[in-house]
């Protein structure tokens, strides 16, 4: 269907008449054309992916130079600040020292002291769940219905 919309758009276009560019249309184009400078006529021709490439980051870049270079010795700077700062000096770790045994009775006797006003020494049986969730196959159809 749309190739034969194509095909007739194309057959009726081929019909009509070329119509020439007024002389003025032209001379004006051909001279703004040739005003360009080199570099921009070059950007043009250009082809390969590095070029194409360089030729976008050049058209990105172009409008504001300086607030780009600007920004980019903003971040240097930081890089700079951010390694100077860091410490290089090696971390080692330190042997921790057994604690003594006066530091040892006294930790159980407030171990013990805590038991008494927590009322036993026995640890409690958890409290049984009081929602129990289903499988996941069982919640979907609980949504379905």
């Amino acid at each position: 269907m749309m190739n034969e919309e194509t095909e007739q758009l194309e057959r009726r276009l081929s019909r009509q008449p070329l119509r020439q560019i007024p002389a003025e249309w032209r001379a004006e184009i051909v001279g703004r054309a040739s005003s360009l400078s080199p570099s921009v006529k070059a950007r043009k021709i250009e082809t390969g992916k590095m070029p194409v490439l360089l030729s976008i980051c050049r058209d990105l870049l172009w409008p504001h130079p300086r607030a780009w270079a600007g920004l980019a010795a903003v971040w240097v700077l930081i890089f700079a600040v951010d390694f100077s700062m860091r410490d290089t000096s090696p971390v080692v770790a330190e042997k921790a020292t057994p604690p003594s045994p006066e530091v040892i009775v006294e930790l159980k006797q407030q171990q013990r002291m805590l038991a008494e006003l927590i009322g036993s020494s026995q640890p409690r049986a958890a409290e049984p769940p009081k929602f129990l969730p289903l499988p996941r196959s069982e919640r979907v159809e609980i949504l379905m219905t």
